[in-house]
């Protein structure tokens, strides 16, 4: 039987300020595809990577008036044209009355929108990436910090890419193979 193709190759180290300093020597070696893993957030890390604000809240804000407008139309057509009542006297099209109803429905809207937006952009829930596997990968969420090359990159070769990152003063290097 023969070897998983490498999917990567991964660097642990100690500290935060390590970790940027990797991302950003790596950069500026010209690679593209990369992933960093921290146990907290490093905000230093994000913008090296180039990382950039997510649409949910446009996604949100869409999903909300998408849903108030259709429980509004929805308490419209059926108080007006579908079954009219004459209720202590209101008119048929009182429209304060549908606005509590619609509020309630948008923002449940926005709510699921915003978190099922979250999932879909961040490809979650992803319950298997061979970086689980990495020798010590569990103590990214203790007190490791973790530099991951992607096979992807098109300047990717196991063995230069493994010399960059001990270059690096990795704690540690390895291969990341498919398991």
């Amino acid at each position: 039987m023969s070897r998983p193709r490498p999917c990567g190759a991964i660097a642990e180290f100690t500290e935060a300020e390590a970790l940027v300093a990797a991302i950003r020597a790596a950069r500026a070696a010209g690679w593209s595809a990369l992933e960093a893993h921290a146990p907290h957030p490093v905000p230093d890390a994000a913008v090296a990577l180039g990382a950039k604000a997510a649409p949910v809240a446009w996604i949100a804000v869409g999903a909300g008036i998408a849903g108030a407008a259709i429980a509004y139309g929805t308490a419209w057509y059926l108080s007006v044209y579908d079954y009219p009542l004459n209720v202590g006297g209101r008119p048929p099209n009182a429209w304060p009355a549908f606005l509590p109803a619609a509020y309630i429905v948008g923002v449940l809207w926005a709510a699921v929108a915003a978190l099922l937006g979250m999932l879909w952009l961040n490809g979650l829930p992803r319950l298997h990436h061979p970086v689980f596997f990495a020798r010590g990968f569990h103590r990214a969420s203790q007190d490791r910090y973790f530099l991951f090359l992607m096979a992807e990159d098109p300047r990717f070769q196991p063995a230069s890419a493994l010399a960059f990152l001990r270059g690096l003063d990795a704690v540690r290097v390895s291969e990341v193979r498919a398991a």
